[in-house]
């Protein structure tokens, strides 16, 4: 599981083309807004960023149009190249290697990503959409909500409206994707109760953080989450063959194979 924004990709996914295209220079400024109005209504800062996006003027809300600054982002070194090969390695261990995201991101920016294909299923933010305008958020993935979605795909229950299966008791032996299988891959405040959730049921929460941002703020957040016990591993978003970061998912899946009984 990954999330996205700071994770696969620098920054956010709004602030590469969607916030120059509503006229925002500075990305900040935007954020600075939403931050404002938030604390004024006392709501979730979900909900109140796509409630500012869908409320200023133009068609650049159309899902077309957020599918096309999807299919321009950029991603940090080796995310191109990182789900095949992470399969594969899976396979040659005799593991079933899936990918999901699990981000406060938009869904309509992700689908039109170059590395959507990689996704057995995205859960993200999105629209409820009529005649190409969206109408209003139809969900919206928040700092605690994420873990939500653990459970979801821990049952295999791959949507976002279905409750009752989600809430279902299973026995955790009957469960498709049991938790210590489970890697997600995050980098910020939205990840920490997934990252501490998956840690308390054995799974493993790696933390990346930008290694071109890696200063102030973000040195501090890195250490607060090996100190604060939220994250198994830290690694730079490097997702090239041979970094840190592939070397740590491959010694984990390694030891998820050797647990199953795998032997070469």
């Amino acid at each position: 599981m990954y999330d996205f924004d700071g994770t696969l990709s620098p920054g956010s996914m709004q602030q590469h083309n969607l916030l120059p295209e509503m006229g925002y220079a500075d990305a900040d400024i935007f954020w600075q807004e939403v931050k404002a109005l938030n604390r004024e209504i006392d709501g979730d800062e979900i909900l109140t960023y796509m409630h500012l996006l869908q409320q200023k003027e133009g068609d650049h809300m159309s899902k077309e149009r957020l599918a096309s600054h999807g299919a321009c982002l950029p991603y940090f070194a080796g995310v191109d190249d990182w789900f095949p090969r992470i399969t594969e390695y899976g396979k040659l261990r005799g593991l079933d290697v899936e990918h999901y995201i699990i981000s406060s991101g938009l869904d309509e920016i992700i689908e039109g990503t170059t590395i959507r294909k990689h996704f057995k299923h995205i859960f993200a933010s999105k629209y409820a959409y009529r005649d190409g305008k969206p109408l209003w958020p139809a969900a919206a993935v928040n700092y605690t909500g994420k873990t939500q979605y653990l459970f979801r795909i821990n049952k295999g229950v791959l949507n976002q409206s279905d409750d009752k299966a989600v809430n279902r008791w299973i026995p955790m032996n009957e469960r498709p994707i049991p938790f210590e299988r489970m890697i997600f891959i995050g980098d910020g405040d939205t990840d920490i109760p997934a990252m501490k959730m998956l840690r308390y049921q054995h799974g493993v929460p790696i933390a990346v953080f930008d290694p071109v941002r890696f200063k102030g703020r973000d040195s501090d957040k890195v250490y607060n989450l090996i100190a604060e016990d939220r994250a198994d591993h830290v690694c730079p978003a490097d997702y090239r063959d041979k970094s840190q970061l592939d070397i740590t998912v491959k010694g984990v899946l390694g030891r998820m194979a050797r647990n199953a009984g795998y032997r070469p």
